[in-house]
């Protein structure tokens, strides 16, 4: 193979995940094969616009990956649906296990995550991607990966094994005020609308969200104009996580949402202050903004 990393690095990224057994008795899990692709594996420089995957610890990543995208152009579209789940901190192990399949490090031979990695970013995470409507992906399906006794990457347990399992706030109400974050649960909704909140009440493990009738679209995305008059909201798995902004019904917001199965969604709700800068750039950047393809992603 050309262009392998260089030991150091090669050195590096072996202490950083910890396999498991040494790589001569190795065999690989998945049927691998670039050369289907009509082109030899490539290491290449993570470059500074994959945010998954640029800080995660190496410099290079093999070409195709081992979710067998060919380019980079493709690697960077798929990879950055992720992001926002790697910064709502649902397991430590979410960054490591995410780029060992998007962005892998350039070793001899292709190395899978570990299957209890899997597990454990797939039981810390599942909860909040269900609050947003998003199964956990058939493509990421735990036991696709290799066990324990075969050479894989790995990360310290030590943090996930003491880590507070609770949720805290409920994911769409953390309500962080930076344009950023605004976007990003834009980019994980439908639609958006400017109104204020009527009524909520618990519904078995949900909350359903009664809106006031005077609404107004930012954007209907799907939503047709006459659902618009007759939506309710519900906050998925939220009868118990905080979220300040439900039980506040004086203020207007920016809500979010999108439709699972017969019912929607709340994905995002922030506070319509036009006094926030980060508020109003957010609007601002919406109209031109272009958001990475979650459906592409999360099926």
């Amino acid at each position: 193979m050309k262009n392998l990393l260089p030991k150091l690095w090669v050195f590096i990224a072996a202490v950083l995940f910890l396999p498991l057994l040494n790589a001569a008795e190795y065999e690989p899990y998945y049927a691998w094969n670039p050369e289907s692709y009509g082109r030899s594996p490539q290491c290449m420089d993570i470059p500074e616009d994959l945010r998954l995957c640029f800080n995660v610890g190496y410099n290079q990543m093999l070409l195709p990956n081992l979710l067998e995208h060919e380019t980079i152009a493709e690697v960077k579209q798929q990879a950055g649906s992720w992001v926002p789940l790697v910064h709502k901190a649902c397991h430590p192990g979410t960054q490591v296990f995410l780029c060992s399949l998007f962005a892998p490090v350039c070793l001899e031979r292709p190395t899978y995550p570990c299957r209890w990695l899997c597990e454990a970013v797939r039981d810390g995470c599942t909860p909040i991607m269900q609050s947003f409507g998003f199964p956990w992906p058939e493509m990421l399906n735990c036991d696709k990966f290799p066990e324990g006794d075969d050479v894989c990457i790995a990360m310290n347990n030590t943090n996930s094994d003491n880590m507070d399992k609770s949720l805290g706030v409920c994911p769409p109400c953390d309500n962080e005020m930076n344009s950023d974050a605004i976007l990003e649960h834009m980019c994980g909704s439908e639609f958006a609308i400017k109104t204020k909140i009527m009524e909520v009440k618990i519904e078995n493990l949900d909350r359903k969200i009664t809106l006031q009738t005077k609404r107004k679209h930012v954007m209907l995305g799907t939503l047709k104009k006459q659902d618009l008059k007759k939506l309710v909201l519900y906050l998925k798995n939220g009868a118990d996580c905080p979220c300040q902004q439900l039980e506040n019904l004086k203020s207007t917001y920016l809500i979010m949402g999108r439709g699972v199965g017969t019912q929607y969604i709340l994905t995002g709700i922030h506070k319509w202050d036009k006094s926030s800068k980060e508020f109003k750039k957010a609007l601002k950047k919406l109209k031109s903004h272009k958001c990475p393809t979650y459906e592409a992603v999360f099926k």
